[in-house]
């Protein structure tokens, strides 16, 4: 299947080729012909890293009335830096689309003041967190009485960070929309609740299963470690990669700062990101990973959240995920691009059933080793 086949114009299938994009991805290859033909509502189920960001925001591109200056579409995003991800993705796929196209990211730690601003130009797309959308609708700044089109993409983080009124409010002032589309690595009751609440009864879903989203160019790994033992062991892991960089995934922020502290004070060039950095805090420690000045990002799963980096040669887990979902989200950023990445998991000894757990629900095999 090609994006050809899919009936993407010419000129945004020039923009995936400069990307590297050639070949659509089972998600995209479901739910384009889906949403680029009908008005209508769509559930797509994938997980992040399956390509999700092209299946939903080729249709728009490809349905937008370009001259029509005012919002006909909008996506909502879990944190700042999946929307200034998608936001960005968008924009270079219409670099050689005829018309001009113009999106505007909006999200919270920013000045919303320079926000409104961006917005007097014309925007057909906003990609927006929830509770920056809000704040500017409280303000009465921004008229989403044109959008047709609503993505909620990963939705069931935007649950489970509490966004859930914001949701409904944000769909309350949509009062035009045609189509609903969501995307979510899981369908939970919460989920469902919006589904059956804002959603035709038909309406289409399809679901990309587990076993084909993790990557088999990661080899995973575990080993059992004590507490008191888990700084040392992870120490002489690192030591292994030499000057190879990755990500250290903590549960909590309180983890991530102390680990981070712990290994600057080994002189390892690492950091921590986590939810009370300010925006430009974040944003200092991602271009310092970015640039390659910092070899190790400490980071939790919602601060991870949008984190596109290249290159990475592995990711070690250093307390197990709180679902299994977030396994997939953590290990899949290595192994990317054709090249090979290890995902090393730290488990306590009596955690051996949830290694036997992972491997049974994502159709993965993990080797036990030693540090």
């Amino acid at each position: 299947m090609t994006f050809e086949q899919l009936n993407i114009s010419a000129s945004l299938i020039k923009g995936l080729n400069e990307l590297n994009i050639i070949k659509p991805t089972e998600i995209q290859v479901k739910a384009i012909p889906v949403l680029i033909k009908y008005d209508g509502d769509f559930v797509g189920q994938a997980q992040t890293g399956t390509g999700k960001t092209a299946a939903f925001g080729l249709p728009i591109l490809e349905n937008i009335e370009a001259e029509n200056p005012k919002i006909q579409a909008i996506v909502l995003s879990p944190t700042r830096e999946l929307a200034q991800q998608i936001a960005k993705q968008l924009f270079k796929f219409t670099k050689y689309a005829s018309k001009k196209i113009f999106v505007e990211a909006v999200y919270g730690g920013e000045k919303i003041e320079v926000q409104i601003s961006a917005l007097q130009r014309p925007t057909q797309i906003l990609v927006a967190t929830p509770g920056r959308l809000i704040d500017l609708l409280n303000r009465k700044v921004i008229d989403l009485s044109r959008v047709t089109t609503v993505v909620l993409d990963e939705a069931d983080e935007m649950l489970s960070m509490g966004f859930k009124p914001d949701m409904d409010e944000i769909l309350s002032h949509t009062v035009n929309r045609k189509n609903l589309w969501l995307f979510s690595a899981t369908i939970s009751d919460g989920i469902q609740q919006i589904i059956d609440t804002y959603m035709q009864a038909d309406v289409p879903c399809v679901k990309v299963e587990k076993k084909d989203v993790v990557n088999t160019a990661i080899a995973h790994q575990y080993l059992v470690a004590d507490i008191p033992q888990k700084l040392n062991v992870l120490l002489k892991f690192l030591k292994t990669q030499q000057e190879a960089r990755g990500i250290i995934f903590c549960k909590t922020k309180a983890a991530a700062q102390n680990l981070a502290q712990q290994l600057i004070a080994k002189n390892i060039a690492a950091d921590a990101l986590h939810g009370d950095l300010g925006q430009r805090d974040r944003e200092k420690v991602m271009r310092a990973f970015k640039n390659e000045k910092l070899k190790i990002l400490i980071a939790t799963d919602v601060a991870a959240r949008g984190i596109d980096v290249h290159d990475l040669a592995y990711i070690v887990q250093y307390q197990l995920p709180e679902q299994i979902e977030y396994y997939t989200h953590r290990s899949g950023r290595t192994g990317r691009a054709g090249k090979k990445g290890i995902s090393l998991t730290f488990i306590l000894p009596h955690e051996g059933a949830k290694i036997t757990k992972l491997e049974n629900e994502l159709h993965i095999n993990f080797e036990k080793v030693d540090f």
